[in-house]
């Protein structure tokens, strides 16, 4: 099928703290709608069937809780599938974002997922029910090819969002396609948890999911692109991923993901949106996912004397690093229960620093959420006190086989290259109880190769 997905630059509200009417806040929103018409009609005209924009791009973000109000429509949670914003304005009141959406998906025959605020009011008794007396939801909506609401997804897991509430029970959204089956819906930090995004994929057994996004990059594990891929080759899935384009704040990174390919869109120097638009396959067949182990072998391991471990900050955790030092060796590093090894040959002796590091514990600086992972990066520069910083270039070329004893199924595997660019391994999956990666010959010099574990259990 072919998909679209829009990296917006949002229009924004230069003072987003300040109170505003309901009519200055519509027409702030109607500027960047205009840009999302445009865009939809773009994307159709190139044959895309489906479209997804990014989160907050409709009213950007910063707001307060009181400020944000006149931005926030009324969308009913319970109604999926049985309105038509565009063909029955009259049925709600402050429905106009929503009803653009769906002119616009109804208009293109194209089916259409955006982000907005939504309101939602309940009596002071209810329990959770806010002292203002209404819910405030950071909304996905999944429009039909005839303007239909067909899902509502509330974003479960807030990043710092002090506008919106969390919803009493984590949705699990689900709508229908008759060209790809079956998509789940999430939003942004979603990814890193287990409810909803991964006992959605799993309850319903899913493979294409959409996701708009507000991510700020963060090298060299969780830039936006990098866990965007590793998120699709974990779970077998498809996904469609909108974020928003505002360089100053570290935020892009767009993409279409198979298992085995990508085309992202990853740019901190222009100004502007991007529309990408590709035809990938429907996945249908279940391939083992990556989460199931089977027995085989490792290559021996600890045959040389590594070199000296060092702690150095990365991602704000306590890492333990070993150097990466000559043309080849092996080379291992353990902390807690988790130990890493790596094999590796470099084709040039450059002198850039490599580390492999090791990670095992609470992840505790924007958000809280408990991390195994074992990384090989590029430090900054050739001090160890500069391994762990974000780094965009490189020019070596690394063969390599990274494992480790990992006490997870589910392990995310990050490739990334020079430039941003991504790479895909040329074998991962389990052996005797380790999870392995290898790659012959990245296409450009190597940035990060990790195994980013989440021991959901352990949050």
């Amino acid at each position: 099928y072919v998909a679209a997905v829009y990296e917006h630059e949002s229009v924004l509200s230069p003072s987003p703290a300040a109170p505003v009417e309901r009519r200055w806040a519509l027409q702030l929103m109607a500027r960047n709608l205009d840009i999302y018409e445009q865009q939809a009609l773009a994307a159709a005209r190139q044959g895309a069937q489906i479209i997804v924009f990014p989160e907050d791009g409709i009213h950007g973000f910063n707001f307060t809780r009181s400020s944000i109000y006149p931005y926030l429509d009324f969308v009913p949670h319970s109604r999926s599938g049985k309105w038509n914003p565009c063909r029955e304005p009259y049925l709600f009141n402050d429905t106009e974002v929503v009803q653009r959406l769906s002119c616009m998906a109804l208009k293109n025959k194209i089916f259409l997922v955006a982000n907005l605020g939504t309101k939602q009011p309940c009596e002071r008794a209810e329990p959770r029910c806010p002292a203002d007396g209404r819910f405030q939801f950071n909304t996905d909506v999944a429009l039909a090819a005839d303007g239909t609401l067909l899902a509502t997804y509330r974003k479960h897991n807030l990043y710092f969002e002090y506008a919106f509430d969390t919803p009493p029970e984590p949705d699990y959204a689900v709508f229908d396609t008759p060209f790809a089956g079956k998509f789940g819906m999430f939003t942004c930090f979603d990814i890193l948890f287990f409810e909803p995004a991964v006992n959605l994929i799993r309850q319903y057994n899913l493979k294409q999911i959409v996701y708009p996004t507000a991510w700020m990059n963060q090298l060299p594990l969780l830039s936006a692109v990098e866990f965007q891929q590793a998120f699709a080759t974990a779970f077998n899935v498809n996904i469609l991923a909108a974020n928003i384009h505002h360089p100053t704040l570290g935020m892009t990174g767009s993409g279409i993901y198979t298992p085995v390919k990508s085309f992202i869109y990853h740019n901190m120097e222009s100004y502007g949106g991007k529309l990408i638009v590709a035809e990938i396959p429907v996945i249908t067949t279940d391939y083992k996912t990556n989460f199931e182990k089977t027995p085989g072998r490792v290559s021996e391991k600890g045959k040389e004397q590594s070199p000296p471990s060092f702690h150095a900050e990365m991602m704000y955790d306590n890492f333990t690093f070993v150097p990466v030092w000559g043309e080849k060796g092996e080379v291992q590093v353990c902390a807690n229960t988790l130990c890493c090894y790596l094999n590796y040959r470099r084709a040039v002796l450059t002198d850039e620093l490599y580390a492999l590091g090791v990670f095992d514990g609470l992840h505790t600086v924007h958000g809280t959420y408990y991390v195994q992972a074992c990384a090989l990066v590029k430090c900054g520069g050739l001090s160890f006190s500069t391994c762990g910083q974000e780094v965009t270039d490189a020019t070596a070329l690394i063969d390599f086989q990274l494992w480790g004893n990992m006490s997870t199924p589910y392990i995310f595997p990050l490739l990334l290259t020079s430039g941003i660019t991504l790479d895909f391994a040329d074998h991962m999956g389990w052996k005797n109880n380790h999870y392995f990666l290898s790659k012959n010959r990245t296409s450009f010099g190597l940035l990060t190769a990790a195994l980013y574990g989440r021991w959901y259990e352990k949050d």
